[in-house]
C-alpha cells in the first residue's frame, strides 16, 4: 500500500509527453489534481491537507505508446506553427537557458556519468560539458548572422529582380542520443535543431540512464516544454516515436540502428542524419616524435572514456620493425597516465554495462588473439573494467579487427611498407575519422588524397572535433549528413530560394512575344537592345 498526500500549492500534472514538475497553482484553480512523483501520488488543492491510502495499481507506469508519441508530435507542431521558435528572441532565450543550465548544473551533469560511465571529473567536463559549453557560446554569437537572408545575384532574364536564400525552420525534429557520451551527444544538436528555429524531441539513451534521467529533469526545469520535450525509455519509446512523421531525425548509434531509423524516416520520406562510426585507423610511420606520438595516441583512445568513442583510435598501422619501439613508448606513456595498476586508477572510464563488458571480452580471448596480448588484458567484472590493452600482429580475419572495437583494446597491425595501409584501410567500411602521424609531407598528401573518411586528423586524434569551423560527420557506413556550429544550424534549416520581381518593367522577349513575334525574333531584338 502507499500514500496518497494531500497538499496546498502543488502543481498540476503535465500534459503528455511531459514529466511532472512542482510549482505554484493559479488562484482560479481549485479543482483537485493529481501530481506523479516518485512513490508517492501527490494530490492537491487549496482546501485540504491529508494522507489516505490507495493502491498499488494507480502507481503503474504510464506507456508511452505510439498514441501519446503522436499527442505530443500534434502539441508540438501546433506550437511551431504559431511561429513561436522562428523568432530571433525564443532562439536567443532558449540558448540562455542551456547556458544557464550548464553553469548551475555542471556538478549534477559529472555526477550523472560517473553513474553511467564511471567518468573522471575532468574527462566529463572536458569532453562533454566544456564542449557543450562551446557549442552554447559559439549559437549565441553567431546566431543574427545566421539567420540573414542571403543575397544572390540575378540575370538579364528575371530583370528587374532580385533574390535571396532565406533559411528557415524545418519543423518538429527528432534527436535519438547515444550512451558514450551521454550529455554531449544529446545537447550538441538540441542546440543547433533550437539554433534553427526548430521544436525538438530529444529521447536520450537507456544505456545511460542517470543522464537520461537528468536530462528529463532539467529541460523540463529550464527550457520551453511546449516545444521542447524528452521522452525516456528503450526500444517501445523509440519505435513509437519512429512511427511519427517528422521534419528531420538526427541518430548516433550503431551502423544496425541507423538502418532501422533510415527505413522508419524512409516511410514519411523524412531527412536524416546519421552519426555512425566504424573502425577508425591510426597510421604511424617511424619518422614521428615517439613519446609525442604515444602520448597522443593515448589521449585518442584509453583516455577518451576507455575507447568507448566512435571516433576513438580503433587499430594502428605501422612497419614491422618499428613496432617494437612503438610499443614501448605506450607502454611508457601509459603507466604515465593511469599510474602502474590501471585497474585502480581513477582517471579511467569502466565500461558502460555487462554485455559490452562481455563482448570486449569475447574479442580478447579468441584464440588468434588471446597469445597476441603484449600489454594488458586484465579485467575485473564486477568493476566493468578492462586494463589498457595492446595486441601486436593481430590477423586479419580476427573478429578484432571485424568489427569497431568501442573499448580500451589496441589491435596493431604490421606492414612492410607504409603504403601497404592504403589496402588494409579500403577492405573496411569507410570510417568516422582516420588518423597519420609522420613527417614526410609526401605522405600527407597522399593519405588525405587517398582514403576517404568523416573526418581526418593528422599527428593527432580526436581533437578535430572539437574544431567549431570543420563539420562532424561519416560517410556511407560511418555516416550521412553532418553538424556542430555553423553546420548545425543549416543542417536544421531548409535553405529557402526566394525572386522578387517588380512591376514597373517588363523584358523585351515577354513584350515581343505578345506582339506575335517569334522567340527567336524577339531574342535577338532584345540582345541588340
Amino acid at each position: 500500500m502507499k500514500s496518497l498526500c494531500l497538499g496546498p500549492f502543488l502543481a498540476a500534472s503535465a500534459p503528455v509527453g511531459r514529466r511532472a514538475y512542482g510549482g505554484h497553482l493559479s488562484r482560479k484553480c481549485f479543482q483537485k489534481q493529481l501530481h506523479f512523483h516518485s512513490r508517492c501520488v501527490a494530490f492537491s488543492s487549496f482546501i485540504c491537507s491529508a494522507t489516505i491510502s490507495v493502491m498499488p495499481e494507480l502507481e503503474e507506469k504510464q506507456v508511452f505508446d505510439g498514441e501519446k508519441a503522436n499527442l505530443l508530435v500534434k502539441d508540438l507542431r501546433k506550437s511551431f506553427d504559431s511561429g513561436m521558435t522562428k523568432s530571433y528572441g525564443w532562439r536567443v532565450s532558449q540558448l540562455e537557458a542551456i547556458a544557464k543550465m550548464l553553469e548551475e548544473k555542471e556538478k549534477e551533469i559529472t555526477e550523472a556519468l560517473y553513474k553511467d560511465l564511471g567518468k573522471p571529473r575532468l574527462e566529463a567536463f572536458i569532453t562533454e560539458i566544456s564542449q557543450a559549453k562551446s557549442s552554447c557560446s559559439e549559437a549565441l554569437k553567431e546566431l543574427k548572422e545566421w539567420m540573414k537572408p542571403e543575397k544572390v545575384n540575378t540575370s538579364i532574364t528575371t530583370y528587374p529582380s532580385s533574390a535571396e536564400i532565406v533559411p528557415e525552420p524545418l519543423g518538429v525534429v527528432l534527436v535519438i542520443s547515444t550512451w558514450n557520451f551521454p550529455f554531449l551527444l544529446s545537447m550538441d544538436p538540441v542546440i543547433g535543431a533550437i539554433s534553427a528555429g526548430n521544436a525538438v524531441v530529444l529521447k536520450p539513451s537507456e544505456i545511460s540512464p542517470a543522464t537520461s534521467s537528468l536530462l528529463a529533469n532539467l529541460i523540463e526545469q529550464y527550457l520551453d516544454n511546449s516545444t521542447i520535450r524528452v521522452v525516456e525509455g528503450a526500444i517501445p519509446e523509440t519505435s513509437a516515436l519512429l512511427d511519427q512523421k517528422w521534419d528531420k531525425i538526427l541518430y548516433t548509434g550503431s551502423a544496425r540502428v541507423g538502418r532501422i531509423v533510415m527505413a522508419a524516416a524512409a516511410k514519411h520520406l523524412t531527412p536524416v542524419i546519421l552519426e555512425l562510426g566504424g573502425k577508425c585507423p591510426a597510421v604511424v610511420e617511424s619518422d614521428v616524435n615517439l613519446q609525442v606520438t604515444a602520448r597522443r595516441i593515448i589521449a585518442g583512445k584509453w583516455a577518451c572514456n576507455s575507447g568507448q568513442a566512435c571516433i576513438s583510435v580503433d587499430y594502428i598501422i605501422t612497419r614491422k620493425e618499428f613496432a617494437p619501439k612503438l610499443v614501448d613508448a605506450l607502454k611508457e606513456e601509459l603507466e604515465q597516465f593511469f599510474g602502474k595498476d590501471p585497474m585502480e586508477s581513477k582517471d579511467m572510464s569502466r565500461i558502460v554495462s555487462p554485455n559490452q563488458f562481455a563482448r570486449l571480452v569475447n574479442l580478447l580471448d579468441e584464440d588468434k588473439v588471446s597469445d597476441k596480448i603484449v600489454l594488458g588484458g586484465q579485467r575485473d567484472e564486477k568493476k566493468l573494467k578492462i586494463a589498457p590493452t595492446i595486441i601486436l600482429g593481430v590477423p586479419e580475419d580476427a573478429m578484432i579487427m571485424q568489427e569497431e572495437i568501442f573499448g580500451p583494446i589496441m589491435p596493431i597491425v604490421t606492414v612492410d611498407n607504409i603504403e601497404d595501409c592504403y589496402s588494409i584501410i579500403k577492405s573496411k567500411p569507410k570510417p568516422l575519422a582516420a588518423y597519420l602521424f609522420t613527417n614526410n609531407e609526401q605522405l600527407k598528401k597522399d593519405y588525405v588524397d587517398k582514403i576517404s573518411s568523416g573526418g581526418m586528423l593528422i599527428n593527432d586524434a580526436v581533437i578535430h572535433v572539437a574544431t567549431r569551423g570543420l563539420p562532424f560527420g561519416g560517410v556511407e557506413e560511418s555516416g550521412m549528413g553532418c553538424y556542430h556550429g555553423k553546420f548545425s544550424f543549416d543542417s536544421f534549416s531548409h535553405r529557402k530560394s526566394v525572386l522578387y520581381r517588380s512591376f514597373d518593367a517588363d523584358s523585351t522577349i515577354s513584350v515581343g512575344r505578345r506582339k506575335g513575334r517569334s522567340f527567336q525574333e524577339a531574342n535577338e531584338e532584345s540582345h541588340k537592345s
